[in-house]
């Protein structure tokens, strides 16, 4: 029984009520190493909280990991025994940083990405992808499988656009011979679309037409809502330069997937899932979850839960996007027996995803439970920093390689590369601008709308990747340079403050582990390696290592700095970053 589990037990013992404990690390102006806050359990206790905190504190005297304690009004400090530490931490390399084995209780979804397929990926796109693969990875580092998907919209009059001014403007023009990444070459187009489109509003207007009737009356917008409905006819001559448009992008897409290091395990196509839900639409009529209006669309009332009502299908009986979202959950459960999913989606779909999770669960589907929805805020850069080949987003491609030449700059600048090969600086690059990227974005609590500074986010100092990296290769520096070195029995060396302190920060990976992925944060993982590598460093600087007076220290110190830099590599591997061995 760890100690907050022994605490909540003598809690229950004490005052016949159960409380979740969550200890903190005592504050460096008092005396102690955790402190318990007991204020939560005054109501029920119906003592005053230096009692309740005494009581709680004479009683944990029994455990042999607590040594002494202290209370501070409603602050019960408590001293633990040093050696024990050692202890804990001789278990921690054993059960492997007391990450818990796979479990076998059904799969859970992570959907992320879901890119529409007429213009590249961008920054808001980098912060999805981001988010979604690194939830993934906490998850499974929590036990938990795993299964990443996307959904790809690839299909509408949006994907017609690109095709109609390609077909109109493009004179054969491939990626090959434009050399140019596929999804950058449709994206183009797309804005030569919306130049052509725009102009003719224009024109329209100046003859005196009224602004929205010009929007639809442009011989554009005509154009491609023909082009749409030939689509959907299976017209052979558009149908095949839909596919060949979209193998373009998928090729550029895989390419940016590549860079940013994350991948799926299963991609959902729009133009197969458009025709779900409308089964599920019938059903849920027959039932009484869904009720028909005189034009024969079909809506459900969701004012009881505080919502309006929301169409979940046309009169002419096609699909709106809640009806293909409602069909595709569905197919997703029967393809993976899932208990759970999460939707990593900005937060303008908000609204969209209560109204889904809601008509799912009074469809009767108990998983509809275990929906989420992981909604981020916007990723904004300085202005005048960074600018995209159309003018109007940045570009995840340009943001990438942006990041990279940075990194190289930098490291040039700092001497981080001397007697690396061209292809180890290459790599060196490439771990550390990306590195800094993900971090950078990663750290921030996902709800926050937030600005990234490319500039701050490569800075070697401070809570960056960069930092984290280099204290990793410092470690394997210092492990390369113990090779030599006899390796001792280190159980009866007592731990002074600094390791200590750096045990205690070990000893919480598992948990942040298990409330980052419960949480579904990267941002408390990604502060935690931050925390650590900070206590290390102290631990670093004031301690000798490889020349301490005793043997066994020097193996203890040595096996401490391992134990560091195997728990910063797997946080950073949780956050899809890489590690540097040397810089």
């Amino acid at each position: 029984m760890n100690l907050e589990q022994h605490i909540e037990a003598v809690i229950q013992e004490l005052y016949g009520v159960k409380f979740s404990v969550e200890l903190q690390e005592t504050r460096k102006e008092f005396e102690g190493d955790l402190t318990l806050v007991v204020f939560p359990i005054v109501r029920e206790a119906k003592k005053a909280p230096e009692i309740v905190a005494n009581e709680i504190g004479a009683a944990l005297l029994s455990n042999e990991v607590v040594q002494s304690f202290n209370v501070v009004k409603g602050f019960l400090n408590l001293g633990l025994d040093k050696t024990g530490y050692v202890s804990d931490l001789k278990d921690f390399i054993n059960s492997k940083l007391g990450l818990p084995v796979p479990k076998s209780k059904g799969k859970y979804i992570v959907e992320y990405s879901s890119p529409n397929t007429n213009k590249p990926l961008h920054l808001g796109h980098i912060r999805n992808n981001l988010l979604g693969y690194s939830v993934s990875q906490i998850l499974k580092a929590s036990g938990i499988d795993v299964v990443k998907v996307q959904i790809i919209n690839d299909r509408g009059i949006h994907i017609c656009k690109s095709m109609l001014a390609w077909q109109e403007e493009g004179n054969g023009e491939t990626p090959q011979s434009a050399g140019l990444k596929g999804d950058h070459l449709v994206g183009k187009y797309y804005v030569k679309f919306d130049q052509r489109y725009k102009a003719e509003i224009k024109d329209l207007m100046t003859s005196g037409v009224a602004e929205e009737l010009a929007k639809k009356q442009a011989p554009s917008i005509i154009k491609a809502q023909e082009m749409l409905l030939k689509w959907e006819q299976g017209d052979t001559d558009v149908v095949d330069l839909w596919k060949t448009m979209n193998s373009w992008v998928y090729e550029g897409f895989n390419a940016t997937y590549s860079k940013l290091g994350v991948d799926f395990d299963k991609n959902y196509y729009e133009s197969n899932t458009y025709v779900l839900g409308k089964d599920d639409v019938a059903k849920g009529l027959e039932k009484g979850v869904f009720y028909q209006k005189e034009d024969s669309s079909v809506w459900i009332n969701l004012e009881d839960d505080g919502l309006d009502h929301k169409l979940v299908l046309r009169s002419d009986g096609t699909s709106v996007y809640m009806t293909q979202d409602i069909g595709t959950a569905i197919q997703r459960f029967k393809d993976f027996d899932a208990k759970g999913m999460t939707y990593v989606v900005g937060n303008e779909q908000d609204y969209h995803f209560k109204v889904l999770f809601l008509i799912l669960k009074r469809l009767g589907y108990s998983w509809a439970d275990g929906l989420h929805h992981l909604s981020y805020g916007m990723v904004d850069l300085p202005t005048g920093k960074m600018k995209s080949r159309e003018g109007t987003v940045v570009d995840a491609d340009d943001l990438i390689d942006s990041m990279i030449a940075d990194a190289a700059s930098i490291s040039m600048e700092l001497g981080k590369i001397d007697g690396f090969s061209e292809e180890e600086q290459m790599n060196l690059f490439n771990t550390l601008g990306l590195g800094a990227l993900k971090y950078f974005i990663l750290k921030v609590d996902p709800k926050k709308r937030m600005l990234f500074n490319p500039a701050d986010s490569i800075d070697f100092n401070g809570n960056t990747g960069p930092f984290i990296q280099y204290t990793y290769a410092r470690i394997q520096s210092l492990q390369r340079k113990a090779n030599n070195v006899v390796d001792v029995d280190w159980l009866d060396v007592i731990p002074n403050e600094e390791e200590t302190t750096l045990i205690k920060a070990l000893l919480e990976f598992p948990d942040t582990i298990e409330k980052s992925a419960r949480n579904l944060s990267p941002a408390r993982l990604a502060n935690y390696a931050y925390e650590l590598v900070k206590k290390y460093n102290v631990f670093y600087h004031n301690n000798s290592i490889l020349h301490a007076n005793e043997e066994k220290t020097i193996a203890f110190r040595l096996t401490l700095s391992k134990t560091v830099g195997e728990v910063i590599k797997e946080s950073m591997n949780c956050l899809g970053i890489q590690v540097p061995n040397r810089m």
